[in-house]
């Protein structure tokens, strides 16, 4: 188990600096649902997974302590940049599976975009040890591509079926990493009979965007990483093709982009 979760961690070695300016920061929505299930402010948010902290800071002004638990060094470094300042955030070189955090000490735990690396009955184990009763656990994911323009969502999906078939096939990427399935995230939570409550809830938020973010969103997915560190040229067509699209489609407009949520909770 903690090599498949030491594999997934160094799939993010690299661009984190790519990944940080091109993801989108956790909506206020996540905040508002979490404290309305949870029924008072947090005092301890615990953020497995967290990255370059994009899920984490946004609870500096709602709970008196937040713990961004990322086992990527890279990501660690990032984070704890853009926290700066944020006294009551702190940050742990940890897996979700064994976080050495107390029992009972979180009010919320949440993964963001990150519970598909994770294993399932382990994290959910460690979920269940140090949540508090009554305390929320929510995993939340956003859509790929995100809504914006039809031709640009093709060609997007034109080059993320090209790293797919490549990650598949290349022996030397296909046991690269271990992935669980999102569509299974509420059956795992539902199924380890730890919560007394569990449910899904979908909602959609905008952010501006431009077309090199666009292609940055592409840059920060972990399989086109991969690729393109094992210098494997098939894929380098297609990406070249990829931005020439977005370029033209997007020149140097701003516009709206809407990701689709999707989050699974669950209540002690």
């Amino acid at each position: 188990m903690q090599k498949n979760s030491q594999l997934n961690a160094d799939r993010f070695l690299g661009f984190a600096d790519v990944y940080d300016k091109a993801r989108p920061k956790c909506p206020e929505k996540v905040k508002e649902i979490i404290i309305k299930y949870l029924g008072n402010t947090p005092s301890l948010v615990v953020d497995m997974g967290c990255g370059t902290g994009l899920s984490t800071t946004i609870w500096s002004k709602e709970s008196s302590k937040i713990i961004g638990i990322e086992p990527s060094a890279d990501m660690l470094k990032i984070a704890k940049e853009n926290s700066s300042g944020l006294d009551n955030i702190t940050f742990i070189s940890s897996f979700s599976d064994n976080t050495g955090l107390d029992n009972g000490c979180a009010d919320v735990i949440t993964c963001s975009q990150s519970f598909h690396w994770m294993n399932p009955e382990a994290t959910i184990n460690e979920v269940a040890r140090i949540l508090k009763k009554g305390g929320v656990f929510a995993v939340y994911d956003y859509d790929w591509p995100p809504v914006c323009n039809w031709e640009a969502e093709l060609e997007y999906n034109k080059l993320s079926e090209k790293v797919k078939d490549i990650e598949s096939s290349h022996p030397d990427l296909k046991d690269s990493f271990v992935r669980w399935d999102k569509n299974e995230h509420l059956a795992n939570i539902t199924n380890s009979g730890k919560f007394r409550y569990v449910r899904e809830i979908v909602f959609s938020n905008s952010e501006n965007c431009h077309a090199q973010r666009l292609i940055g969103l592409a840059l920060s997915r972990g399989g086109l990483q991969a690729i393109l560190k094992a210098n494997i040229s098939e894929v380098k067509p297609y990406l070249t093709d990829f931005e020439k699209r977005i370029l033209d489609i997007y020149g140097n407009t701003e516009f709206k982009i809407d990701f689709g949520y999707r989050m699974r909770m669950g209540i002690k």
